[in-house]
């Protein structure tokens, strides 16, 4: 079935019917609203959010005090690829690698960023890692192969 092929289907509108307008609109002279008054203008409506006869929904729920910014109890990393890495020409081999040199690399931004070690690539130099906050199970597993460490930061 193609875009233009689709039809309307049979009885999915009503046919409009012309309300207030005496007895031959179907609904006699007022048109279910009555004589004069707020209801009977056109200008007038109930919100979609008024729950006539029920508690409103904003009372119904129980009041929490105070604002917690969720995103300031997120620890976001920055993320390091073990295979940019090995394709840097300023790393040799048994080079040991810290915050405060990847910021000079510009691998991160700040010394004072969280740093976890990802694993992406091959990796045959032996890197030795100091005060990194995270690595995943890979990439600790294909360091250690290489013959480096990694020394995590104590949590």
């Amino acid at each position: 079935m193609l875009l233009h092929e689709l039809k309307k289907s049979t009885g999915r509108t009503k046919p409009w019917k012309r309300l207030g307008r005496w007895n031959s609109s179907g609904s006699w002279n007022y048109s279910w609203r009555g004589l004069k008054g707020q209801g009977a203008r056109s200008w007038w409506g109930v919100p979609d959010r008024f729950e006539w006869w029920q508690t409103p929904l904003h009372m119904r729920l129980p009041k929490l005090r105070g604002f917690k910014r969720y995103f300031k109890l997120l620890k976001h990393y920055e993320l390091i690829n073990v295979g940019s890495l090995e394709q840097d020409a300023r790393i040799d081999g048994k080079k040991t690698i810290n915050k405060e040199l990847l910021v000079t690399w510009w691998y991160i931004k700040k010394a004072t960023s969280l740093v976890k070690i990802l694993w992406n690539g091959d990796l045959k130099k032996s890197l030795q890692f100091e005060w990194i906050d995270a690595v995943s199970a890979t990439a600790l597993e294909k360091i250690e192969k290489a013959g480096g460490e990694v020394k995590l930061k104590a949590q």
